[in-house]
């Protein structure tokens, strides 16, 4: 077991550079099982969902090269197997992204209840819906999630709710399909356009991604390609909201500016500074935090995601803000952590009402699950005191050198080894 020791007080100063997108990265790789031939994708976060995606294809049958730290290639020609290995696709929820890409190659796919952060019911019913209106018959038995087709041939979906999951895997499963398939209510968010921009380097047939409709007409074939993924929205908008958070100055190099919009509006009107660059955006504060209303929707919209990070922040703000998380239920789990740091947050609900307190106290915390964690560290950081930070497993999760880039910017963190037998021998 590992743990965080990080030392708090002290404004994040200089430059850090942001990793390729997880919630990009785990779709593009299932979706490689589409592609007769090679494909090389650079810019992968080494991160642990990465790295169980990478396991899952090498157990099919994928040939897979390291050609460096972020660059893969893989050849899923010779693909054998049709089942994900349970112990594998327990893992991470984007594990259901293999359903698609192994239905639309085989006609067939097998895999287990998709694993992750528990935020609450995720339901795979939009899933499985796209599936069906393609000619798939599904089923679910003890805990395992088949489906089967002898054809797929194109069909008009319309997502009940908006969901990137569905919305992806719609287009994973359409894009060999005979025929043009219509998907309506689709999600929006930067990661869905770069799987369809891979699917397309690939040969296939994808237009609308981006909007609400998406339209695909499914080709004979797709070939490999060179493909590099989209920076992380959201590990930028973590670094930005540490930068604002400790008083800091940090440059947030290698992403999209456009993507970061919700957060950037957001941070300003909280009092921090913000330049924008081609690449790069610089995050500054030097006065007071200012109270926020933050609601929590599909993109274009503040994503959910940043939600844990923003009401850390927001827990010194001089005034009452309030968050409301139209998402996923279980989203304020962390509360609970912040109360033992001296925040003052009621959660009714959905709603969370923080009355901004004057500084947070150093203490023992938890990570309940992936940005639950990274909000903790943000809040250990910005804590006068040392603070430690256990089942960080779930940070590593989606942050690539999460402590060598705090160090990078001047913050106090270590990771350390626990040793939970000779503690309990011990006491």
């Amino acid at each position: 077991m590992e743990k965080f020791v990080i030392k708090g007080g002290t404004p994040l100063e200089g430059e850090v550079t942001i990793s390729g997108a997880k919630n990009a990265a785990v779709a593009i790789l299932p979706a490689t099982i589409l592609a007769s031939g090679k494909c090389v994708i650079e810019n992968l976060p080494c991160i642990r969902d990465v790295n169980v995606s990478l396991e899952i294809l090498h157990a099919l049958g994928a040939q897979i090269r390291m050609l460096d730290r972020n660059t893969y290639e893989i050849d899923t020609t010779h693909l054998t197997g049709t089942e994900v290995p349970d112990e594998l696709s327990r893992q991470m929820r984007a594990s259901y992204y293999f359903l698609g890409a192994l239905l639309s190659r085989f006609g067939r796919a097998q895999v287990a209840m998709p694993g992750g952060c528990n935020l609450g019911p995720r339901p795979i019913d939009q899933h499985l819906k796209a599936f069906s209106a393609l000619g798939a018959v599904d089923s679910v038995d003890y805990g395992m999630i088949s489906v089967r087709a002898q054809k797929l041939t194109a069909a008009h979906i319309f997502f009940d709710k908006v969901s990137v999951g569905a919305t992806m895997n719609g287009m994973l499963s359409a894009v060999l399909a005979e025929g043009q398939t219509v998907l309506e209510n689709c999600a929006k968010e930067p990661h869905v356009v770069d799987l369809a921009n891979f699917l397309n380097m690939c040969g296939a047939d994808v237009r609308g991604a981006g909007t609400d409709v998406i339209k695909v007409r499914g080709v004979a074939q797709m070939h490999g390609c060179d493909y590099s993924i989209i920076p992380d929205q959201i590990e930028a908008g973590s670094y930005m909201v540490a930068a604002a958070a400790t008083g800091g100055n940090v440059l947030v190099k290698n992403v999209i500016p456009k993507h970061l919009e919700p957060i950037t509006v957001k941070l300003e009107r909280a009092g921090a500074v913000i330049e924008e660059f081609d690449d790069a955006v610089r995050v500054s504060r030097t006065g007071e935090l200012h109270p926020l209303k933050i609601n929590t929707m599909p993109h274009p919209g503040f994503p959910t995601d940043m939600q844990p990070l923003m009401s850390v922040m927001l827990s010194v703000a001089k005034g009452t803000s309030t968050v409301t998380e139209g998402i996923w239920d279980n989203r304020f789990r962390y509360v609970d952590e912040l109360a033992r740091m001296g925040a003052n947050i009621q959660v009714d609900g959905q709603i969370a009402v923080i009355e901004g307190v004057e500084k947070l106290q150093p203490a023992p915390l938890r990570a309940s699950d992936l940005r639950a964690g990274a909000a903790l560290v943000v809040a250990a950081l910005m804590a006068n005191g040392t603070s430690e930070i256990s089942e960080i497993q779930h940070i590593e999760r989606g942050y690539e050198n999460i402590v060598e880039k705090l160090q990078a910017l001047g913050a106090q963190i270590t990771r350390i080894e626990t040793h939970p037998a000779a503690l309990s021998q011990a006491l």
